[in-house]
């Protein structure tokens, strides 16, 4: 008998159920913003200034990162950061509902 029960939350069954994955980033530290494209043609944005390793790094470093967990989140060897496709659906959802939208 299997008893493998999945803990999986919300968030992230939607994005393994939906195999929604970051596709790339694009980087604009003189707008302070962020844009995470996804697989599924949607941008999302976040302030850079929002994560004090990336607002303190320089343009270089910022654009020096991998994909990883397949594409579930972003990983910038330089800086020590790393930030989750579950991160940016959760603040963007409370973004969404708080009447702050950041979607592109």
């Amino acid at each position: 008998m299997d008893t493998l029960v999945n803990s999986y939350d919300s968030l992230e069954q939607l994005i393994y159920d939906e195999g929604i994955r970051i596709r790339e980033i694009d980087v604009h530290p003189d707008m302070d913003i962020l844009l995470i494209i996804l697989n599924t043609g949607t941008v999302l944005q976040e302030k850079i200034s929002k994560y004090p390793r990336l607002y303190n790094a320089s343009a270089s470093a910022l654009n020096t990162y991998e994909l990883i967990g397949k594409g579930t989140g972003i990983h910038w060897p330089e800086l020590d950061e790393d930030l989750s496709l579950k991160g940016f659906l959760r603040d963007t959802l409370k973004n969404h509902v708080t009447g702050s939208i950041k979607i592109v």
